[in-house]
């Protein structure tokens, strides 16, 4: 697809598991040429279940589209050699690898700009190497825990606790993204390429800061940390007749028409609710309000009231029946495509619409080596060369 916008970029994709492979992806989707190097027993999450083929897990489907894959053997000299002859070919290294393993690989930030002076070279890692944490493992639970947000979690149910997602590998994939493109506007601009690094734990204690600093962003204090209407355990869906459903009124005048609705329009006046402020320091006791008559009406009931008025509002989705959910079937963010050998599947389109750039559906996830052949050619590799490699286990590709 020629006008997605990052057409004619080229991405080395030296990533693993799910935090790299996903930025990668979204790369892909604005139209890079993504090169997915994986070692020749793939990438973990290949080989998830579950899965129709070995090594083509329902995991990897989406996460790796829109990409290539050249599986070789980075420690052996002539998958090195390949590597480096890929790179001086690209804009864009992303890699997720530790900087450790990359240096005894030879392929560190030094080596890579060595061969490609304009390349940008982005390492996502788990904590900043200039701190005290720099080298440390890191997957999206730590991180979860060393940033606090699990921690939030004391003040609502009295205890830390994840986040059933892994929201800590996605807010970081969707930074790695926001660094590449900045970068590459900046060498469309200058000329110049540049190493980039993206902490986990820096990019999310920051995330978390953005509403809970508070009355702490000042020095000396103004107020406590934290923003209390999201700590209070009385913020979650609330029950109805039949369910559950958010309710959330915000302005004025959605708390007086919410006051009007469950009778009791004299609230609309009380100091403890009247302004956002009072709100929000009486944040438990509203909360509880709104639990007590959310039970007098059917979820639907809710739901028609607040549309009519403009409060925010939604019923509780069952994640696993999101193809029920009529908004999302009619904007077809999930649609049902066939892959050439895993056949049909869901894929999830690019959420956001551009009225000009494409992030189509280009490449189906790829199997484990499907493009060796190809990159390599393409690199100018001979087709005797090719298959030594292949014969020496320094390159995989599929039968």
């Amino acid at each position: 697809m020629e006008n997605g916008a990052l057409s004619g970029i080229r991405v080395v994709d030296l990533t693993t598991v799910l935090m790299g492979p996903l930025a990668t992806r979204m790369l892909g989707d604005h139209g890079a040429d993504v090169i997915r190097v994986e070692p020749t027993n793939g990438d973990s999450t290949r080989n998830g279940v579950p899965s129709r083929n070995p090594g083509m897990s329902g995991f990897s489907l989406n996460l790796q589209r829109n990409k290539r894959s050249l599986s070789v053997d980075l420690k052996h000299d002539q998958g090195r050699q390949a590597l480096l002859d890929l790179v001086e070919t690209s804009d864009v290294v992303v890699t997720n690898m530790r900087a450790a393993a990359l240096e005894r690989l030879g392929l560190g930030e030094a080596a890579l700009n060595e061969v490609n002076p304009s390349l940008i070279y982005c390492r996502a890692n788990g904590f900043a190497t200039d701190g005290p944490y720099g080298g440390k493992a890191a997957y999206d639970d730590a991180i979860q825990a060393a940033s606090g947000l699990a921690g939030l979690f004391t003040a609502t149910n009295g205890r830390p606790t994840y986040v059933p997602a892994v929201i800590a590998d996605k807010v970081t994939g969707l930074h790695i993204v926001q660094a590449v493109m900045a970068a590459l506007i900046h060498r469309y601009r200058t000329g110049d390429g540049q190493n980039i690094e993206v902490p986990m734990f820096e990019t999310m204690v920051s995330f978390n800061l953005v509403e809970h600093l508070r009355g702490a962003a000042f020095e000396p204090p103004e107020g406590p940390f934290g923003y209390e209407r999201l700590l209070s355990p009385a913020r979650k869906p609330y029950k109805t007749a039949d369910g559950f459903v958010c309710l959330l009124p915000y302005t004025d005048q959605n708390y007086a028409d919410f006051f009007r609705f469950i009778g009791q329009p004299e609230l609309t006046n009380d100091n403890r609710f009247a302004t956002h402020n009072a709100r929000v320091t009486n944040t438990s006791t509203l909360y509880d309000l709104i639990a007590d008559a959310a039970q007098r009406e059917t979820t639907s009931t809710w739901i028609e009231f607040c549309d009519e008025v403009s409060i925010p509002a939604a019923a509780v989705l069952d994640l696993s029946t999101f193809d029920q959910d009529p908004h999302l079937s009619q904007v077809e963010l999930v649609q049902v495509r066939q892959h050439p050998t895993e056949g049909n599947y869901r894929y999830i389109r690019d959420a956001v619409i551009y009225s000009q750039s494409s992030t189509e559906l280009r490449l189906h996830a790829p199997r484990l080596g499907e493009h060796s052949v190809e990159l390599l050619s393409e690199l100018g590799y001979s087709e005797e060369a090719i298959s030594n490699m292949i014969a020496d286990g320094v390159v995989t590709s599929p039968t």
